[in-house]
């Protein structure tokens, strides 16, 4: 794991000296991705400069030093990340004599004997790559499969810049950039924002699975994006099943499959663990790899002192039984919230999944004792995990069997009485209903569910499910209305089954823009390595042969895992409720955060900003504070990117 960063300037002219100074400052801005060495490859001829950052992980020595430069001199290589499948792929370049064992070293092989584009459909892991073509005078930008790694790019005035992450930007004297107002509008619906949009007009960050070449004369000019490997081609020409495929034979295949997965992504010259959360989707990855280790696999979790968000008892009952060598570490809310100020400066842009949090704490942890760990990241895209799916089918069949007028008058009929008043009467009946469903907020619970009924399509359900702010432009300034989700519509028109269509979305956004985001910064931030075994391309691959029916048998999701980790685990320990992985940030918005909040979203200050339509905001902020309803989830969003403003704008 790594960081990279690099230019080519458009006006010319500069020297090695000034080159490389741009350079270093390009990279210090990312010295968390890589701490253990740095290097720069420039080239004043052609006005191309490279940077890496190394996190040591393979071949500890000087050969693994990057920027690298192919044995012909053609090439110059910087990649983040992993090639899991690089033993195999060295065996077949006999003609290349090596001087280390790093994955790199096998990359810049295999991108010399074969070119670049080639290259890339035979690396098996999680990168990002530069490549400086030194015949071609051409810059190649790579992203993996399934964008576990970041890549942003795009021009400044008089340099075409590239990196890791946006901050390394900053180190380029002229950089300067508007802020996009679609990104802001799609933050607000979505809490992240979606590729290929960033926080800058300009800049964008490069779609999963694909490549860029920018040509030395050519910066300038329109960019065309090349895929390798491709989501949708996987759904529009997709294996179809055997019509003899019993689930018990798909789960001895993916079995099969994960574990092979996970055992690549066990190879390190440096410690390794996994975290655990004690749920279907770690418990499986820490099983498998303890399964397959001669030793105690390292294992971490946070705990909190909030029962209903601590999962940290589970986890410890995993790891007893899997005999893992496990360590928890029980977190204050102080030490929960002090994470706060720290958020802009490590997600470069606004980021608002509030998960973020204990991400960090657990990857500071771990980080402690490990350099790398796995994680289980990706089971519900691939198996119908979350709650919004089987929410989505269980709506559906009502929604399309019941004319709009009707659904539309029930609509405004829950809507003519506030969720507070629909709350109020709720609590009487207290006495005679148990705790949990006394206190349950059951108003905003209803308005949220009836908004679905306006909708027509499965697409719409999709999008209100989702949704955060459900009309974005009422409250961002200037926001068009841009949209993620529609030009997905071709390749979800061939999905028959509506879990299939919601998983494939996430898969596609949610995933790499929210959940990998999220993890890789987090995790970056303490200079650890985070692997994904769910997201081996070949792993996808087959659970989208896999039957819908299958992945989600009598409307409960990723059936197939489950069944492999009862093999390992025994069912009352991990069969419950899934939980997720938050804090309370509705109850500290109330108290601690209260004065923090309030001062980002005092309406003077919104208003002379520019960004926000201050009324919506503040009446949702009334709301929370005064009148015990929880609009945290709309709140947030809009507290991140303040915060995000007043950074950025303090560097």
């Amino acid at each position: 794991m790594c960081g990279l960063t690099g230019l080519i300037t458009l006006d010319g002219g500069l020297s090695v000296t000034e080159l490389e100074s741009i350079g270093n400052a390009m990279l210090d801005p990312i010295k968390h991705r890589g701490p253990d060495d740095a290097g720069i490859w420039r080239d004043a001829e052609s006005q191309v400069v490279l940077g890496h950052r190394r996190l040591s992980v393979l071949d500890l020595s000087p050969a693994g030093h990057q920027p690298m430069v192919s044995a012909n001199g053609r090439y110059v290589v910087t990649m983040n990340g992993e090639i899991y499948n690089h033993q195999e792929l060295r065996r077949n370049l006999t003609n290349y004599s090596f001087r280390g064992h790093s994955d790199t070293e096998t990359a810049v092989a295999v991108i010399q004997d074969r070119g670049v584009p080639a290259a890339l459909e035979q690396f098996v892991g999680m990168f990002a790559f530069a490549v400086w073509d030194r015949s071609e005078r051409t810059l190649y930008l790579a992203r993996d499969r399934l964008g576990e790694k970041p890549m942003y790019y795009g021009t400044a005035p008089g340099a075409f810049l590239y990196g890791s992450e946006l901050k390394a930007f900053k180190g380029y004297r002229r950089w300067a950039a508007d802020i996009d107002r679609e990104a802001l509008g799609l933050l607000l619906r979505h809490c992240y924002i979606p590729a290929p949009y960033t926080i800058f007009s300009g800049i964008r960050k490069l779609l999963p699975g694909t490549w860029v070449t920018v040509t030395r004369d050519g910066a300038n000019d329109e960019i065309e994006e090349h895929s390798f490997w491709s989501a949708r081609d996987l759904i529009e020409h997709r294996v179809r099943p055997s019509p003899t495929m019993t689930p018990e034979a798909a789960v001895d295949e993916l079995e099969q499959i994960i574990s092979s997965s996970v055992a690549g992504q066990m190879i390190a010259d440096v410690p390794l663990g996994a975290f655990l959360s004690g749920g279907i989707d770690s418990s499986l990855i820490v099983a498998l790899m303890q399964a397959q280790s001669t030793r105690k696999v390292k294992t971490f979790s946070i705990g909190f002192h909030e029962k209903e968000y601590n999962e940290a008892d589970h986890a410890k009952g995993v790891a007893d039984h899997l005999g893992t060598d496990h360590t928890e570490l029980y977190v204050t809310p102080n030490e929960t919230r002090d994470v706060i100020p720290m958020i802009p400066e490590m997600y470069d842009e606004p980021f608002a999944d509030s998960s973020q949090i204990p991400t960090y704490l657990v990857s500071k942890l771990a980080r402690q004792h490990v350099t790398v760990a796995l994680s289980g990241d990706g089971g519900d895209e691939l198996f119908g995990g979350y709650s919004r799916y089987a929410v989505g089918r269980e709506q559906w069949q009502p929604i399309a069997a019941t004319p709009k007028l009707v659904r539309v008058a029930g609509l405004r009929a829950i809507r003519a009485v506030s969720p507070g008043a629909i709350d109020r009467v709720w609590r009487l009946f207290g006495a005679v209903l148990p705790r949990q469903l006394a206190e349950k907020q059951l108003g905003q619970a209803l308005h949220r569910r009836a908004g679905l009924w306006r909708t027509d399509s499965q697409e719409q359900i999709y999008r209100a499910l989702i949704s955060l702010w459900q009309d974005p432009a009422s409250v961002v300034i200037g926001y068009n209305g841009s949209d993620v989700i529609e030009p997905l519509s071709p390749t979800l028109s061939k999905i028959d089954d509506f879990s299939e269509t919601m998983m494939f979305t996430d898969m596609l956004t949610y995933l790499p823009d929210d959940i990998l985001v999220k993890v890789d910064r987090a995790s970056m931030a303490e200079s650890l390595e985070v692997r994904v075994p769910f997201l081996d391309h070949r792993v996808v691959e087959y659970a989208w042969q896999i039957p819908a029916g299958i992945k989600v048998r009598d409307g409960v999701g990723k059936w197939p895992l489950k069944q492999i980790l009862y093999k390992y685990v025994p069912r009352a320990l991990v069969d419950r409720p899934k939980m997720g992985f938050g804090v309370p940030i509705d109850h500290w918005l109330r108290s601690e955060l209260r004065d923090w909040a309030e001062a980002l979203l005092d309406s003077q200050r919104l208003t002379d900003q520019g960004y926000f339509h201050a009324q919506p905001i503040r009446e949702k902020w009334d709301a929370h504070v005064h009148q015990d309803l929880d609009w945290h989830y709309l709140l947030w969003p809009v507290l991140m990117f303040q915060s995000w403003l007043e950074h950025y704008n303090s560097a």
